[in-house]
């Protein structure tokens, strides 16, 4: 009896949380500008970004935030290498010479502000490649995240109008 009062609880807590007053195509707005936010060039600044324009535009801030962590910790360094390439084939740019032995006698480097200064140094010629590739990828994404969330939204009312016991 004490667990299911406890479940209850949890269960309601988490409905008033999660419950979402909007339109499913305002919260699947709101989750695309967060994937949007969450791949893009901004690294660092993802959050505290999203939670603003969800804050300037009164969208779905868990709705938002959601969105933003898509971007898992495995992900960022594949995308964001495959969002440089990218921007260097448009941009027509190639990698620095002998970036890779370069980039090995940079780990060796002493001290952490030399290393970072020399690491600077060489990816800064990527800066430009770096911002228009995952700038690019980052709209597609939050595109293809703003039909996904709808879907997703659409059949979950679906589901809730033939079983209304449902959360």
């Amino acid at each position: 009896m004490v667990w299911h009062l406890t479940k209850s609880a949890a269960r309601r807590w988490a409905e008033r949380l999660l419950h979402i007053h909007d339109t499913p195509e305002r919260t699947a707005r709101a989750f695309a500008i967060g994937v949007a936010v969450g791949f893009s060039p901004f690294l660092g600044l993802h959050t505290g970004l999203g939670l603003a324009i969800a804050f300037a535009l009164n969208l779905n801030r868990v709705a938002i935030l959601v969105g933003l962590w898509v971007n898992l910790p495995w992900l960022i360094a594949p995308f964001y290498a495959l969002a440089t390439a990218l921007g260097a084939w448009i941009l027509g740019s190639r990698m620095p010479p002998d970036f890779m032995p370069r980039l090995d006698q940079i780990w060796h480097t002493p001290g952490w502000v030399a290393r970072f200064d020399a690491l600077g140094e060489l990816l800064r010629p990527l800066l430009p490649a770096y911002l228009l590739g995952s700038s690019i990828l980052a709209v597609i994404l939050g595109i293809a995240g703003y039909f996904l969330c709808l879907w997703f939204l659409r059949a979950r009312k679906v589901l809730q109008s033939r079983h209304p016991g449902l959360p």
